[in-house]
């Protein structure tokens, strides 16, 4: 692995004005040392993740960084400017520019040590020691580690910039620089602290290389949970938080982040164990120190991964640079909660069943656990139907039913026949769906093991596709693939074999396993019930249709888009990988309903506007849009402000036009689309009549059920109904 940074990408006296002069000349120094092969590809991409949030930093730094496809290896430039340029930080132009470039497929081994450097530069002493250098030489070497970051003075500030300016974005603001000075010289300790050790394990930090762990030569560990041993007294027991961080793109802010949460607690007498989510993967918190946990800090500028590990507890939830310019102020927050009572403690049920070597994810029941990894699977599923089945409907819409049948167009094509185009169409959304059973079983996996689950898993769909398992056979190649890899990572291993464990071992065996599983054991009983199912589909009629259609229209309309929308929803699809008429039937079914709900309400919302309130009656508008184009989550922000009525009428519409688009015999073939494919369902008008039947008894029945609580007609809304309504998460 070539250093992080040579003299040759040191630029002392960089005279660029802008933030996007200054990253041109330094991505001008990574192009001459071969390390970018795009300077204009690589500057878009810097731009874009800039875009993002600015990267400047208190204390005259400024990181601007990305994953491109233009870099071929990790690197990172380095220039000093003698005036500042304005990098968005709230206190003024940043002196210290770093420029960081990994590539789109950095390793681990590369991601920990960015991940490193991102925590030295927390230590007032490592900027200060780079500002008091104008060698190259000796500020590349200070920035690899090679050398300790202990001078002697403090330069001068630039002139743009007040001497409080330079003291870095420390804990505890800048009053106590020359106290973490002296006692974090060599950045924040030595690799093992970073690979997620206990806090009674992790040794004092040392000066020098080695403590600073950013050398080449430097044991490399992943990024885990941190531990910071507070309080002076060993014996008593401290306040405890858990935090987490992690930003965009998982390289600087969510590792500085973190060691500004550590020093912040070292400094207040305070136990805090952060969990990086970074690029280079991430350890989760034990569950028992979970458990024991006071608070919860959640510094992040992307969704936090397994969240509800941290329920009940009180928690403070900011961006990312929080937690870099004022951790100290978010500890202090997250104290005065726990104080207040902001949240209910857990019960001593709960305690006990995240003690360790209990439940690994926070004590969850494991049917709980089961529908986050089965969601998991779908939610990265959908993108996948969605481009192939509307691809797939357009294609019948130009060539018709046949075009199924036409060759392939690698062989044949014609520019200026539309039956050329549309089977084009039909066969790239073909292979989309052809992805459909891999991607569900692998992110299952995934969502079970994180990414060791990723190859078991799409190995075992493919396996299910092989054997004609279909949707189910790749419920089950998921489970069984995150089982394995979950069992496997039980076991203890010696540490000269941790380092292949996750590259070599865990994909060698777990596929191996789960391929073995699915081709012999229990793929092909799965394969039998699956086609067993797809006849029985096949020959639904009459009362068992319409009850199959009334069950998925209440399912459909029962959490407007939560986990049950969503099986209903994979029921449909899964079917239309291998077309019958009853599938076809069901995916008609399905879609009808869930453009009830937000018909119904913006229905409801125009017949009766004085029972709903303003902020209604404006998402009402929107709902009728929402509806006709199958977003069934448009009518949220209407069960948010009142789930008794308004969810109990969507299920009854639902129920309706699920029983009628079966009854009527109506098919759909695209599995998204609204009203926008209706030339593709088979009896449109019928199909449409459904809708609106099921819209009509929603809006009825939720005028009906509001009124009620009324006794005089003319009433004025009530208090919770006057409230804007604010769309939840699914």
């Amino acid at each position: 692995m070539s250093e992080l940074i040579t003299p040759d990408l040191v630029d002392t006296g960089l005279t660029a004005d802008t933030k996007q002069a200054a990253a041109r000349s330094l991505a001008e120094r990574m192009v001459a040392a071969g390390r970018v092969t795009d300077l204009d590809g690589f500057l878009a991409d810097v731009a874009a993740r800039e875009a993002q949030m600015p990267t400047g930093l208190d204390g005259g730094i400024g990181i601007p960084h990305c994953r491109s496809a233009h870099v071929t290896e990790p690197t990172l430039a380095f220039g000093r400017s003698p005036h500042g340029i304005d990098f968005g930080a709230p206190d003024g132009p940043a002196d210290l520019i770093f420029l960081i470039a990994a590539p789109s497929g950095a390793d681990d081994a590369h991601l920990t040590i960015l991940s490193s450097l991102a925590r030295r530069l927390m230590d007032p002493a490592f900027t200060t020691a780079l500002r008091a250098t104008d060698d190259p030489a000796t500020a590349a070497a200070f920035i690899r580690g090679d050398t300790p970051a202990t001078p002697t003075a403090q330069p001068p500030a630039p002139a743009s910039a007040a001497a409080p300016h330079r003291a870095g974005p420390g804990p505890e603001g800048r009053r106590g620089e020359a106290r973490r000075a002296g006692t974090h010289a060599a950045g924040p300790g030595v690799a093992r602290s970073e690979g997620g050790t206990h806090a009674s394990e992790d040794p004092a930090p040392a000066a020098g290389p080695a403590a600073a762990g950013t050398g080449p030569e430097a044991p490399v560990a992943q990024p885990g949970p941190v531990a910071i041993p507070g309080g002076s007294d060993a014996g008593a027991r401290g306040f405890r938080i858990v935090a987490v961080t992690s930003c965009p793109t998982g390289i600087a802010h969510t590792y500085m982040a973190a060691e500004a949460l550590r020093k912040a607690g070292e400094a207040e007498g305070v136990e805090v164990v952060v969990e990086t989510q970074g690029s280079a993967g991430f350890t989760r918190l034990d569950a028992g120190v979970v458990a024991a946990a006071d608070g919860v800090i959640l510094a992040h500028d992307v969704e936090v991964r397994e969240r509800a590990r941290f329920a009940g507890k009180p928690t403070v939830d900011v961006g990312v640079k929080a937690a870099i310019s004022r951790p100290a102020a978010l500890i202090a927050e997250v104290r005065a909660k726990a104080a207040a009572g902001a949240a209910t403690a857990p019960s001593a049920a709960r305690t006990a069943a995240t003690a360790p070597g209990a439940e690994p994810e926070g004590g969850e029941h494991f049917g709980t656990r089961l529908r986050k990894w089965l969601m998991t699977g779908v939610s990265y599923m959908v993108p996948f139907v969605a481009a192939g089945g509307l691809l797939i409907a357009l294609a019948f819409a130009v060539g018709g039913y046949e075009i199924a049948h036409a060759p392939s167009v690698a062989e044949h094509f014609l520019w200026t026949e539309s039956a050329s185009w549309a089977a084009l169409m039909f066969q790239i959304g073909g292979a989309a769906f052809a992805f459909l059973v891999p991607v569900l079983a692998g992110y299952i996996a995934y969502g079970m093991a994180d990414r060791p689950g990723l190859v078991p898993g799409f190995v075992g769909g493919a396996v299910a596709l092989t054997i004609e398992a279909g949707f189910l056979g790749g419920l089950a190649a998921g489970l069984i693939a995150g089982a394995v890899v979950m069992a496997i990572q039980r076991v203890r291993v010696p540490d000269v074999l941790r380092g292949i464990m996750p590259v070599v071992v865990i994909p060698l065996i777990s596929a191996a396993v789960v391929g073995f599983l699915m081709f012999v054991v229990v793929g092909k009983p799965i394969a039998s019930f699956q086609r067993a199912m797809t006849d029985w589909l096949s020959g639904l009629s009459g009362g068992n249709a319409v009850l199959l259609g009334a069950l998925l229209g209440l399912m459909m309309c029962f959490d407007l888009g939560g986990p049950v929308n969503k099986v209903a929803y994979a029921f449909a699809v899964g079917g239309l990988a291998a077309p019958t008429d009853g599938s076809l039937k069901v995916m008609a079914a399905v879609m009808a309903a869930g453009m009830v709900p937000p018909l119904g309400m913006a229905l409801a919302t125009t017949v009766r506007g004085r029972l709903f309130s303003k902020a209604e009656r404006e998402n009402g508008k929107a709902a009728w849009v929402l509806g006709a184009s199958f977003i069934s989550e448009g009518a949220i922000p209407f069960a948010a402000a009142d789930p008794l009525r308004v969810i109990p009428a969507a299920m009854a519409g639902g129920a309706v036009t699920g029983a009628l688009s079966m009854a009527f015999e109506a098919t759909l073939r695209a599995p998204h689309g609204g009203v926008f494919v209706v030339p593709l369902i088979g009896s449109p008008w019928l199909y449409l009549l459904a809708v609106a039947a099921g819209t009509v008894v929603t809006a009825a029945l939720v005028v009906l059920l509001k009124s009620l609580r009324r006794p005089a007609a003319e009433g004025s809304a009530s208090p919770a109904a006057e409230q804007p309504a604010v769309p939840v998460a699914a």
